[in-house]
């Protein structure tokens, strides 16, 4: 049976499984592996055991950096009718791309 669990890092929460590879707000770090140990629940993949955390869980979930990036750029647009008024400049947001390798 697998795990899932759910973490919190960069002020959002996520529901991760073993394999999962996802994009987060980008970590700073200089090691390719991470721990992520602010868990708020840990279950089974069937919902047999489900295991809230009050405000975490004593668990840990192991990750591996992929890689480090930024998205696609994002226009934004500043107008105001009758003024003679815009702007319009762009925005790429930071990333860190993690793979989970495993729910203690």
């Amino acid at each position: 049976m697998s795990k899932i669990a759910v973490i919190r890092t960069g002020g959002k929460q996520y529901i991760v499984k073993e394999g999962d590879v996802l994009k987060v707000e980008k970590l700073l770090t200089l090691k390719d592996d991470l721990v992520f140990d602010d868990v708020l629940m840990t279950a089974e993949a069937d919902g047999s055991s489900v295991n809230f955390g009050q405000p975490q869980v004593k668990t840990t979930v192991d990750a591996k950096v992929v890689k480090q990036g930024r998205a696609k750029k994002v226009l934004v647009v500043h107008y105001k009718a009758k003024v003679r008024h815009h702007k319009k400049y762009g925005h790429r947001q930071p990333f860190t791309e993690i793979k989970m390798e495993k729910i203690n």
